[in-house]
């Protein structure tokens, strides 16, 4: 019994020691290394702006920056392979959106920390592809200040288009930030207009003493139909929306050209789909020219046969591009009894 006391009075100095170094520790000293560290990565980041408005990312900055926290601000990561060898096409004319958007951000007076723009590139951070099993790109994704990326962080490309207009409004309902796009100046339409003018206004000088091709009925109706095969084929939808060219698959470099959903398309689409129309436009054309002229029998013979090939065969491609888009064509009506 005494040799326990002993013991217990030996300790006692230890034990004091260690009472004094805890009441000296000063409260929240876990709280406070963590604001240390926030404000170290808001300073980096800040500092990475103002020499890039995209900063430039691989899997060890994305992991520190953007994954891990403390952090209080919000990133759009743009997942890319700009790469020569990947012939993405696609990711550059993205890219070029996406520079757009970050400068329009950078150099407002809204400007702040709250928000910042980063790309990663599959060449230089493919396990971050590999993290966050992305097998496409470009893929845009919204890394909230609070809590994990939910569905709605992730941009519907497919569907809306890459342009800076539809990234700003998409940012904006995931960050409440809005971002005013300011696009360099661009004189290419203007200097095209103008160019066409000059060009009419000279034929028309040059033809000034006959001008009776102005009157030409084949002239007017070649014009009035590329103005329809233009607006039926989607270039519209293609100036309002912006979609990409083309799809290309960076794991397998496969390039698709049609789009597999009805709510959007590829530019390369409405080409597609503009060429079909103008041959379906043409064998009816031949077709009417067969049923009316007076010519030679075997010679109208042959050219209603080139007619009808022209329709029958363009038209069935059209219809089978209908139906990869359309996955429930042809339609049935389900009668109940």
């Amino acid at each position: 019994m005494a040799s326990v006391w002993a013991k217990s009075i030996a300790n006692l100095p230890v034990l004091s020691v260690i009472c004094l170094l805890l009441l000296c520790l000063p409260p929240g000293g876990g709280q406070k290394k963590k604001e240390n560290l926030l404000s170290e990565k808001v300073d980096q980041m800040m500092e990475w702006s103002s020499r890039r408005s995209v900063v430039r990312m691989n899997g060890d900055k994305f992991r520190r920056f953007v994954k891990a926290p403390p952090r209080n601000y919000s990133v759009i990561v743009m997942f890319t392979a700009l790469q020569p060898q990947r012939q993405c096409s696609v990711c550059r004319q993205a890219n070029e959106e996406y520079q757009v958007l970050a400068n329009s951000w950078r150099y407002s007076s809204a400007f702040s920390n709250k928000l910042f723009f980063t790309v990663v590139d599959y060449d230089e951070g493919a396990d971050v592809f590999q993290q966050l099993n992305m097998n496409s790109a470009p893929t845009f994704m919204h890394f909230p200040a609070k809590g994990k990326p939910k569905r709605a962080d992730t941009f519907d490309l497919q569907r809306i288009g890459f342009a800076s207009e539809q990234l700003a409004k998409w940012i904006a309902d995931r960050t409440d930030v809005q971002i005013r796009v300011f696009r360099p100046p661009n004189y290419s339409g203007t200097i095209a207009l103008a160019l066409l003018v000059s060009l009419v206004g000279g034929l028309l000088y040059l033809r000034r003493n006959n001008l009776e091709f102005i009157y030409n009925k084949t002239g007017w109706a070649m014009a009035a139909l590329c103005v329809v095969f233009a607006m039926t084929s989607g270039q519209m939808w293609n100036h309002i929306r912006g979609p990409p060219y083309a799809h290309k698959n960076p794991q397998n470099g496969q390039v698709s050209y049609i789009h597999g959903s009805s709510q959007a398309q590829f530019v390369a689409e409405s080409h597609i789909i503009l060429l079909l129309n103008a041959a379906i436009t043409m064998g009816m054309v031949l077709l009417n020219e067969a049923a009316t002229s007076k010519g030679d029998v075997g010679k109208r013979r042959i050219i209603c046969l080139v007619g009808l090939g022209l329709v029958v065969f363009f038209f069935s491609f059209l219809l089978s591009i209908f139906r990869s888009k359309y996955h429930g064509y042809p339609y049935r009506i389900h009668g109940h009894t």
